[in-house]
């Protein structure tokens, strides 16, 4: 189950997330439904987490790469 979430976007792992959470929340699950249910979304979680730490670096790199060096001392 694991090894399907690289090919997951984020948008997909964040709706599976979501639809994971609002099964927990509805309580009508068997306890061991609920514990797998509770491990996919830790690892979406993950996913996720990683996603955006990805995407926010290759940001950070296009604003420093459009802001150009920067200079220590302006005054």
């Amino acid at each position: 189950m694991a090894d399907d979430l690289s090919a997951l976007s984020f948008e997909d792992a964040l709706a599976e997330l979501e639809r994971i959470v609002r099964g927990l929340e509805g309580g009508q699950q068997k306890l061991e439904e609920a514990i797998g249910a509770y491990e996919r979304g830790a690892q979406l979680r993950r996913h996720c987490e990683a996603k955006l730490a990805a995407v926010e670096n290759r940001v950070q790199a296009i604003v420093e790469t459009a802001a150009g060096p920067v200079a220590a001392d302006l005054g």
